[in-house]
């Protein structure tokens, strides 16, 4: 008796494994095409539809972070010419007599040992030098735009591209301005000349009229010379 009621058990827990694993092979089994009942031409219009809607779907657009703005000193450059040098808002470089004007104040932006780039604070566009020494304004910041900085006999500074230079002699080429105010190209000024030769001047100071001297001040003092009193007395004991 217990041997039947065992048999019987073996056989309904047999046949219940065999029925899920019936039901789990016609689940993953895909249906046929012959067996489909659209047609070959329904199928491919709805596939095509498919593939379309997911490549039209929308992206959110990638939100790039602002470049930070590099910080340098804001200052006006003052030529022994006579001119500030001026960056109008339409990239213009040249030079003005108005010491108070917006479009004179450059921010000068250190960018490797004794190099700086300059840009003009009103336009944000910088000054670079080309292959044919011309000047021009630049939205952005290229090889073009890096100066080297360096400090005359007469403590005047002058610039000189870090990219162009006389091939055969080597000679740097300089920012400079003319006697009119207008921008000279790189290769014909030399460091020599008043032309290339340029003081800072703060932006709530007036041109200095002289380049500064070793303890910083502008004018000599004057010597101090004995009173006339001082000498009679002298002369009394």
């Amino acid at each position: 008796m217990m041997a039947a009621i065992a048999s019987s058990l073996i056989r309904q827990k047999r046949q219940a494994r065999e029925s899920n694993s019936d039901r789990v092979s016609t689940s993953k089994r895909r249906p046929s095409p012959s067996k489909d009942p659209r047609s070959l031409c329904e199928r491919h219009f709805l596939g095509v539809f498919s593939k379309v809607r997911f490549c039209s779907g929308k992206k959110r657009p990638v939100r790039r972070r602002p470049e930070p703005q590099l910080k340098g000193i804001v200052t006006r450059l003052f030529s022994q010419q006579g001119f500030y040098l001026q960056m109008q808002p339409n990239g213009t470089i040249d030079g003005s007599k108005d010491e108070n004007s917006d479009y004179t104040l450059f921010n000068l932006i250190p960018v490797g040992l004794r190099v700086v780039a300059i840009q003009g604070v009103k336009s944000g566009l910088y000054i670079g030098m080309n292959g044919e020494g011309m000047l021009y304004s630049s939205e952005m910041f290229t090889p073009e735009c890096r100066f080297k900085e360096s400090v005359f006999e007469n403590y005047y500074v002058i610039y000189s591209s870090t990219v162009y230079r006389q091939q055969e002699s080597g000679r740097a080429w300089f920012l400079g301005l003319t006697k009119e105010g207008q921008v000279m190209k790189g290769n014909r000024v030399k460091k020599t000349k008043p032309s290339s030769h340029f003081t800072f001047t703060p932006p709530s100071s007036n041109p200095p009229s002289r380049p500064p001297s070793q303890s910083g001040s502008l004018r000599p003092r004057p010597e101090t010379r004995p009173s006339c009193n001082a000498s009679s007395t002298q002369q009394r004991r």
